[in-house]
């Protein structure tokens, strides 16, 4: 094709969007924030063991080769020309732990998943060594508390149990990263000068790192007993870190040369791609879990309310850090997944819109989908998922529709303690992630909030923040960062259609079941006859025996 073919559409921006179920690579363009194409390929998720969640470092880092490469042919059977993608941008998913061998470039064990929950005996014995076993003593350093959530414990569970981890340390071979760090360092060159960095939204969620400060916490790495050598440098959100690299996955050379100029953690990524630049703005992500985040400005606001106070960007080495409040729920698309993988209730994501439109209503069964546990506002690691209120009438329909309202009862219960924190309820909830496509879930979530909720048409918006910090950073310089610019960027709008008294009566019932999911699972074994055991697993045996009852009821009646 020749050059004079090629549609002429100025700058464009790559971005890799890293998730927990997938990886995908999306250009823009830099002008309207048009998406041009894109490219996903669904990661394999491991459970070797109960609560453990794993994933394979090199699987993910082949992933994003196969989209960038993908894209790029798709871009050039548009006749748009790849040479004319000026950076590109990463988006990941956070606190999920990554070691590898800087000689060899080999991963030293697989990623541990930021809802794995491997760490729960490491965080009680870590509580034992702080004053009270106070879960928030470290909270006015780094705005979390010590959970098994974050990237820390993981690590230290790490160092703990895997000889060859210790080894590296030792011989000084050992690198730390979240997901963004293991890309660019790959990406950039590998164990042949590739860039050990994060940014400061992916340093805020390990605990190790001064919210304050913007620095590694010595005292903080020295309770978790981590060398700070084996630490990433730490930069802004939006500044060129390295260069891509030639590398033999991608087989046109495609993008070699680029600089890899934004870096946000998915969630802040959403808040930049939703441009909520505003204090008092929020954003909710509907992806593998569920994440609001309210921007609080250049203050960090500190919740009483079981919220997490954290880094929402930092858009250039000498422009200033803002902060959010962040509610993150554990399971959200999770739980559709789990409805095709684990029980066969589907045979596509998409069949779960379907039924719970037949329905229409859950018909009183309620579902807390508390697979690792429950995050915000109740940072209870003994809660276990339960579907309650079934009875012989109860279908897959309802169930399907109980799953989609647990998604919105869960944002609900993030919002309440958003509004109370911050004192000025929110008027409208502006929404993105994979799930916003299914218009039954996004009526749900206004009925249940009785507010309305706003939805970008192009829901890419993590990938679309990753790309405006790559666009903008010094040096690239081609991405504007006002809003009024994104022209390609309209809003679907979903007003509450129940009376207020109804959606507080199905929130009194949930918060109702949400009680009894707690108090399931302890680190402690069953002793010999001990019943125990039965209770680390109450989803799985309520839905076995309702299933088995309901079918029966069926054929009986039949």
């Amino acid at each position: 094709m020749a050059a004079s073919d090629r549609m002429v559409l100025g700058p464009l921006v790559g971005a890799i969007d890293q998730g927990t179920s997938s990886t995908r690579f999306l250009v823009f363009n830099a002008k309207t924030a048009e998406l041009l194409s894109h490219h996903q390929v669904e990661i394999q998720q491991k459970f070797p063991k109960e609560g453990w969640v794993e994933q394979e470092p090199k699987e993910i880092l082949k992933s994003v080769h196969e989209c960038v490469e993908r894209t790029c042919e798709k871009l050039q059977q548009l006749n748009i020309d790849i040479t004319n993608i000026k950076a590109i941008g990463v988006s990941n998913q956070r606190e999920t732990t990554v070691v590898w061998d800087k000689t060899t470039g080999e991963p030293l064990y697989n990623a541990i998943v930021w809802l794995d929950l491997r760490t729960q005996s490491t965080v009680e014995r870590l509580l034992k060594r702080i004053p009270g076993k106070n879960k928030a003593f470290f909270k006015f350093k780094t705005g979390l508390p010590l959970s098994t959530y974050f990237s820390a414990v993981k690590l230290r569970w790490l160092l703990d149990n895997v000889e060859e981890i210790r080894q590296a340390v030792d011989d000084g071979r050992a690198m730390f990263g979240t997901i963004d760090s293991w890309l660019i360092w790959s990406l950039t060159g590998g164990k042949n000068g590739g860039v050990h960095c994060t940014d400061v939204t992916n340093a805020s969620r390990t605990m190790l790192f001064n919210i304050h400060s913007l620095e590694w916490d010595p005292e903080l790495c020295q309770f978790f007993d981590i060398p700070v050598e084996i630490l990433p440098k730490v930069r802004s959100s939006s500044e060129i870190y390295g260069l891509m690299k030639i590398c033999p996955s991608l087989k046109s050379g495609a993008l070699t040369g680029v600089p890899i100029s934004g870096c946000l953690g998915d969630q802040s990524a959403a808040l930049v791609g939703q441009m909520c630049f505003q204090d008092g703005q929020a954003k909710n992500t509907y992806g593998t879990g569920c994440f609001l985040l309210c921007n609080t400005g250049q203050k960090s606001v500190f919740s009483e309310h079981g919220l997490l106070t954290t880094i929402a960007y930092k858009l250039g080495r000498d422009k200033p850090v803002c902060y959010a409040l962040e509610g993150s729920v554990a399971i959200a698309g999770a739980v559709v997944r789990w409805l095709r993988d684990n029980l066969g209730i589907v045979k596509t994501s998409q069949e779960v819109e379907k039924l719970a439109a037949e329905a229409g209503t859950s018909y009183g069964c309620y579902f807390v989908p508390a697979f690792s546990g429950l995050y915000a506002p109740y940072w209870e690691p003994s809660a276990r998922g339960i579907i309650c209120g079934l009875t012989q009438f109860t279908n897959k329909n309802h169930i399907a529709f109980a799953a989609l309202e647990a998604v919105c009862f869960q944002t609900r219960e993030i919002l309440d303690a958003i509004n109370k924190d911050c004192g000025i309820p929110l008027s409208q909830l502006q929404v993105d992630g994979g799930m916003t496509t299914n218009k039954v879930l996004m009526q749900l979530q206004s009925d249940i909030l009785c507010i309305p909720v706003v939805k970008p048409s192009m829901p890419e918006t993590t990938a679309l923040g990753a790309a405006m910090a790559a666009g903008a950073a010094e040096g690239v310089g081609i991405w504007s960062l006002n809003p009024g610019d994104l022209t390609a960027v309209t809003c679907e709008r979903f007003e509450p259609q129940i009376n207020p008294e109804e959606s507080e009566f199905r929130y009194a019932r949930w918060k109702k079941a949400v009680m009894k999911s707690m108090g399931w699972e302890t680190s402690e074994a069953p002793s010999n006859g001990d019943t125990s055991i039965f209770c680390s697993l109450p989803l799985g045996f309520f839905i076995i025996s309702s299933m088995i009852m309901l079918i029966g009821a069926k054929y009986v009646s039949g």
